[in-house]
């Protein structure tokens, strides 16, 4: 693990730049098993639209969303398979970040894995379809750099631009736990990790 020398805050978020550099590789590594075993998809929304960014889970519970709504399954609604297992490297780094990030035992039992192409975005929006709101959220970033969202209680509040790249870790809670967010069209390009793609990873205590 790297540990983050020079963390950056905004309102109820922080930045760990590079936090994740350490262990870039194998989490890349086990983002590629859990592919094998939970393919990724471009989910539906409820509103019939095919989502650009590609979709898979992790964990005790995963997130989806059909025609049906919005929810955590603990099965693969595609396979009828429960989720990968989360790797101890994934559960390590979500806990070191979130310490870091200021809260303290920080167990997720969710991760959900998006892959951008270029183009992929994603539209300012809220995570509140866990049962703990207690809990942070943790993100970590892998491969081609983004532009991430990071807006207020409401969705027309102001939004800072903040740069993702390579291994940077996002942490938010508290008062700021229902903050609207998003990511701008990710831009062409090619990443010696993930080729033509930028992996996020989001870990949430859903359950």
């Amino acid at each position: 693990m790297t540990p983050d020398l020079f963390p950056e805050h905004f309102e109820g978020l922080t930045r760990l730049p590079g936090f994740a550099a350490g262990t870039a590789m194998e989490l890349w590594a086990a983002v590629q098993n859990i592919e094998a075993a939970a393919p990724f998809r471009q989910m539906v929304t409820p509103w019939g639209k095919s989502m650009s960014v590609g979709m898979t889970n992790c964990g005790a519970a995963g997130w989806i969303t059909d025609r049906t709504g919005y929810r955590y399954t603990a099965t693969d609604p595609e396979t009828g398979q429960t989720w990968p297992a989360m790797p101890e490297v994934f559960l390590k780094l979500a806990q070191d970040a979130a310490t870091h990030g200021g809260f303290q035992n920080f167990t997720p039992d969710a991760c959900l894995i998006n892959r951008y192409t270029p183009g992929a975005r994603m539209t300012l929006h809220q995570d509140r379809n866990e049962r703990d709101f207690d809990a942070p959220i943790v993100s970590v970033s892998l491969g081609l750099p983004a532009t991430f969202l990071w807006g207020g209680a409401a969705r027309t509040d102001k939004t800072n631009h903040i740069l993702l790249e390579n291994s940077d870790v996002l942490v938010w809670g508290g008062p700021a736990r229902l903050y609207f967010h998003g990511i701008l069209p990710l831009k062409e390009g090619d990443h010696p990790l993930t080729g033509r793609a930028r992996i996020n990873l989001t870990f949430r205590k859903a359950m």
